[in-house]
């Protein structure tokens, strides 16, 4: 009897242990290629979730805001796109893949990086969400409209990005800085 429930006890943790979704992460600092590498998949016939913060950026510079007065307070700016992220990741199916540009676990780094107590964001991600979470390595930056961030900050941000999904279980596979073609390849092999 206490080895069959030992079993029953062993099947619940491995059941707890599925991941919830067929989603995959790419993630990465500002200009790392993860947009890019995302299109490509979209090519490819995949479901892509775009970058919240810069489509949150978008909306507001549509309807006549500056990039300066978006950003003006930052932590209200990354309240509204962890609240953004809580939105769009609600509506996803869970039994289709799907590669989100950024994912919840992206605003506990975003907060430690803006100085704002990150354990707000914790509060709202979940743990055993998604498959897999590529961080694509760095790359050549490249300033444009949405990227504010600098060089220094740049650099904490790859390490909290990385730690922020680790502290939460999920496993990290560092995306190499290599062609776009070589990085899809790359991310195709992983989540066979």
């Amino acid at each position: 009897m206490e080895k069959i429930n030992k079993e029953k006890t062993n099947q619940k943790k491995e059941k707890k242990m599925e991941k919830q979704s067929k989603w995959y992460v790419v993630t990465g600092v500002p200009s790392s290629g993860k947009t890019t590498v995302l299109n490509h998949l979209a090519k490819e016939g995949y479901k892509v979730v775009p970058e919240a913060a810069r489509t949150l950026i978008d909306q507001e510079m549509a309807e006549g805001r500056s990039v300066a007065e978006i950003r003006s307070n930052e932590r209200g700016f990354q309240r509204r796109v962890t609240a953004l992220k809580i939105k769009l990741e609600s509506e996803l199916p869970l039994k289709q893949i799907i590669f989100l540009d950024r994912a919840m676990p992206d605003s506990i780094a975003y907060y430690a990086l803006c100085g704002i107590d990150p354990g707000e964001a914790l509060a709202v991600c979940r743990r055993n969400l998604y498959q897999k979470v590529f961080l694509m390595e760095p790359i050549t930056f490249t300033q444009d409209y949405a990227r504010t961030e600098s060089p220094e900050a740049i650099a904490r941000l790859n390490d909290l990005l990385r730690d922020a999904y680790k502290q939460l279980g999920y496993e990290v596979v560092a995306v190499p800085a290599m062609s776009v073609e070589d990085r899809v390849r790359f991310i195709m092999v992983s989540i066979r």
